[in-house]
């Protein structure tokens, strides 16, 4: 498969990219070049070879899953510019 520079003069134009004859000629080779290399990548033989997700094997440090309160009322209240039962004061602001 390869790409004409009408066919690039057509994406660009869907694209919505002003693009020159000279840059539409630059560009064919290369998009060419691209599309024989993917071409080539899917000769490949992966058959038996499962799919990565990372070329190194890492372990996600994740905590546990699990519900707790924190344990750290009194420190998160003790910034609070008041405090009662163990509660933020705020101020009434309706009436």
């Amino acid at each position: 498969m390869s790409v004409s520079p009408e066919q690039v003069r057509h994406i660009a134009k869907l694209a919505r990219i002003a693009m020159s004859d000279e840059e539409i000629e630059r560009l064919v080779p290369e998009l060419n070049a691209i599309i024989g290399w993917v071409e080539q990548l899917g000769e490949v033989n992966t058959d038996g070879i499962e799919p990565l997700t990372a070329v190194i094997k890492q372990k996600l440090r994740l905590r546990d899953d699990a519900v707790t309160d924190g344990a750290c009322r009194d420190a998160i209240l003790a910034n609070a510019p008041g405090a009662e039962h163990g509660f933020f004061a705020v101020p009434k602001v309706i009436e």
